[in-house]
């Protein structure tokens, strides 16, 4: 008679008609058991969702585990449960082992689900057979002679790319490349070498064959297994984040270099080759590389000249670039602007504010190697220009920047020549332009220091402190004067604010 009377009626028949009802019944019935035998439920939101979807009246059970396999680490267990049986891994808080499994059934029984939970125990118990024998296997492998270096050694058999070569030829350049790094975000070069070196191993392995995404996790349990120490066995399970946007970044010095090598001769690889990501197609995820990149850098306060790195890098890649290298370096940092720009503006940060700190380095409009290429510092830069234009100073020295800019740009055009020297205050014939000269002259003072120092807060603040000046000598003085001294004298002082003002960033670029 009604949509109410429908579902109420269908209930009765058990089936529950709404999908969330049913992930809540699953999700409170199930940490409720497990509450109740002093465990927890590890939490699956990818999962609770697919099961809810799978049955349509849910009866939760709680089954066991074999005292076999508890001893399989318990991302095994998880991993297992889940991808071969639908089943949520159940932890015991005290000790963090999976000890227990829960399923969801698709309806009521006399024996409360007795039969059911036997038969998912037996099936289940063979699945974790099968890992318990890959675990064994791989950790003999680990601890023999040869070690971990066996299954480096067969991935010469592995294709990477058809054009960048085997899955073995890359980790000797991320080997090459993780020990050039090392010393700029304080690791041992020896370690991340050898980090770098068995960070991919476990592909080889017969648990990450079956499971491919344990792949650095299983690497690190197999790395302390063979002895390597913590920071080698972390940086296999670390190299690989950030994967996504809510994925912590590595902070381990070793983790680090090795991580920064992994992406950047992926990315310094496929820009050699031409296979740049295109409109919504990136099958090699060079975005996320590159944002990997940029947050490792900018959340661990790393400086680094990427231009350089890219630079060398290139050189040791295994197909010539596709244009000259300093091209290709450019062409890459360029796309790394460009992820930059998407990630400052998650954090509030303006597309314009950033494009005119990249286009600002020393007072010239820059190319990649004039400092722009050093993320870490532009980030901070257009955080403190993005503060300072937030102030009524700093907003309204862009009209006065862009004024003195105009009539500079007018000028320079109509008379073919460049007033950029010889601004001279004997020339000055009013009060307002002598305390421009003497404000200039402060704020150069400030600036210059403070730009070396990278204390970009002090010099946005120094620039700002232009405005009044500025605004008081537009309002007082004709800057095209009848006289050609005074006329150019007054053209050279523009050329001074546009000069001192550039040091710190490209205001041209600025909106508005």
């Amino acid at each position: 008679s009604s949509f109410d009377d429908y579902s109420a009626k269908l209930k009765r028949a058990f089936v529950m008609l709404d999908p969330a009802e049913r992930r809540d019944t699953i999700w409170n019935d199930a940490t409720n058991m497990a509450f109740a035998n002093g465990l927890e439920v590890v939490e699956d939101a990818g999962l609770l969702a697919e099961v809810a979807g799978l049955v349509e009246y849910p009866v939760v059970l709680m089954g066991q585990i074999g005292d076999d396999f508890l001893g399989l680490p318990p991302e095994v267990l998880q991993t297992s449960m889940k991808e071969h049986q639908k089943f949520f891994s159940v932890r015991n808080p005290k000790t963090g082992r999976i000890e227990r499994f829960v399923t969801v059934a698709n309806r009521t029984t006399a024996d409360d689900g007795a039969t059911i939970l036997a038969g998912n125990e037996k099936v289940l118990s063979a699945r974790l057979s099968d890992a318990k024998f890959f675990w064994e296997n791989d950790l003999r492998i680990a601890q023999s002679e040869a070690g971990m270096q066996t299954w480096v050694d067969r991935l010469s058999n592995v294709t990477f790319h058809n054009k960048l070569g085997t899955q073995a030829e890359l980790i000797s350049r991320m080997e090459a490349l993780a020990g050039e790094l090392a010393p700029m975000v304080g690791a041992d070069a020896e370690e991340a070498r050898a980090a770098a070196r068995f960070a991919k191993a476990d592909l080889s392995s017969e648990m990450v064959y079956e499971f491919p995404e344990l792949q650095g996790l299983m690497g690190s349990y197999y790395a302390k297994a063979a002895g390597k120490s913590e920071a080698i066995a972390a940086a296999a399970q670390d190299h690989y984040a950030p994967l996504g946007p809510s994925d912590d970044v590595p902070t381990a010095p070793v983790s680090i270099a090795v991580a920064l090598a992994e992406k950047i001769d992926k990315l310094t690889g496929f820009w050699a080759i031409d296979e740049k990501p295109t409109g919504s197609k990136d099958p090699f995820a060079l975005r996320r590389a590159a944002l990997g990149v940029i947050r490792i850098l900018v959340e661990n306060d790393v400086s680094m000249k990427l231009h350089d790195t890219i630079l060398e890098h290139l050189s040791q890649a295994p197909a010539p670039a596709a244009g000259s290298a300093e091209e290709t370096a450019e062409n890459l940092l360029s796309f790394l602007h460009d992820r930059l720009k998407v990630y400052l503006k998650d954090q509030g940060v303006r597309h314009d504010i950033i494009d005119a700190c990249i286009s600002s380095s020393d007072g010239a409009h820059a190319g990649a190697t004039d400092g722009n290429d050093d993320l870490t510092l532009l980030v901070k830069r257009a955080k403190a220009l993005s503060e300072t234009l937030k102030t009524d100073d700093g907003e309204n020295l862009i009209q006065g920047f862009k004024r003195a800019n105009n009539i500079l740009s007018q000028a320079e055009d109509a008379d073919g020549v460049e007033y950029s020297f010889g601004a001279d205050i004997k020339f000055a014939e009013t009060d307002e332009e002598r305390a421009l000269f003497a404000a200039l002259d402060t704020a150069e003072a400030q600036i210059k220091p403070a730009m070396e120092a990278q204390d970009f807060g002090t010099a946005m603040s120094a620039m700002a402190s232009l405005r009044g000046p500025i605004d008081a000598f537009f309002d007082a003085v004709q800057v095209n004067a009848d006289n050609a001294t005074v006329r150019r004298n007054r053209l050279n002082l523009l050329s001074r604010i546009r000069t001192i003002c550039s040091s710190v960033a490209d205001l041209t670029k600025i909106d508005g």
